[in-house]
């Protein structure tokens, strides 16, 4: 299979998490339309569309292993269905911004994983970064005035479902990283798509049965368009095609585009407002980012 160029690889993780915080900040107006199950369902079925293409292995792939198969599974369980859900469910519950903040701690997630299931050595530097990324989140959860949080209470709910999103996120990276040794990075978009199809087709049919879709406007069928492309093609095809040429504890690096994006899109797009203190904690989650990928802070042991 061929091996991107490490600074294609770079571009390609860059784009990728880039797309990632854009459609974590679009998935607030979408949510508020459909309902999350039924979302993730239509989501996954115009990827599944999109790919059609990608499902047959290529000449010199081997028949996938039963190891393969299971780690196909969980990088869509956890990576597409899970995060899917704990995404759309903490935006909807919070805010872009929010979302921006608490996806920060990403870095570090993937480090620990990566230490934890690959075997790569991580410094102490990026123990520290941990701290620095619980502080900003914790930060942010305080930042909410009492007004704030009688007005929703789910707030704490919501920021829970953002970390359980983290977590997936990180699990994605690692797993993805075993994943890109035997299979294409096409055919793990195409295949890891349509296991979240079948996960959610359930629960999507239910609901898709009981929704008026003559209320969607058309401006809002073209903003899930972009969501199912960025989400199941675009991003995926990036990040399996950069993982290829980089560690997966490396590749985390890039996934400090994911809150900026979304932060910098709540913003410009959806009109939300950073306050001063929810800017002191996305700088303290940030530095976390900082510490955990300065030059020497991370071991790869090969």
């Amino acid at each position: 299979m061929h091996t991107p160029s490490r600074p294609i690889a770079y571009l390609c993780l860059a784009l990728s998490m880039s797309l990632v915080g854009s459609y974590v900040a679009l998935s607030k107006p979408l949510a508020a339309i459909f309902p999350v199950m039924l979302l993730a369902w239509l989501r996954f079925g115009i990827g599944a569309v999109a790919m059609l293409g990608w499902l047959k292995a290529p000449a010199h792939e081997t028949t996938l292993s039963r190891q393969t198969k299971w780690l196909l599974f969980f990088e869509s369980f956890f990576g597409n269905f899970l995060f899917t859900l704990c995404m759309i469910s903490g935006v909807a519950l919070t805010s872009a911004v929010t979302a921006g903040v608490t996806m920060a701690a990403i870095p570090a997630a993937v480090a620990i994983m990566s230490w934890l299931f690959l075997r790569e050595a991580v410094g102490a530097r990026t123990w520290t970064a941990i701290v620095f990324a619980v502080t900003g989140i914790g930060l942010n959860a305080l930042s909410k005035t009492e007004s704030s949080l009688a007005a929703h209470p789910q707030q704490g709910l919501g920021q829970l479902l953002l970390i359980a999103a983290v977590l997936c996120e990180a699990a994605y990276a690692v797993i993805g990283k075993k994943l890109t040794a035997s299979v294409s990075p096409k055919r793990i978009t195409a295949l890891i798509n349509l296991w979240g199809f079948a996960l959610s087709t359930p629960a999507g049919l239910y609901l898709a049965w009981q929704f008026d879709f003559s209320r969607v406007s058309v401006p809002a069928w073209g903003l899930l368009l972009f969501y199912a492309l960025a989400a199941c093609v675009w991003t995926v095809w990036l990040w399996m095609t950069g993982l290829r040429a980089v560690p997966a504890s490396r590749a985390g690096i890039f996934t400090v585009l994911l809150p900026i994006s979304a932060a910098v899109v709540g913003t410009l797009a959806l009109g939300e407002r950073i306050g001063s203190m929810q800017l002191l904690a996305f700088g303290i989650a940030l530095t976390s980012v900082v510490i955990a990928t300065w030059p020497g802070s991370l071991q790869i042991r090969r």
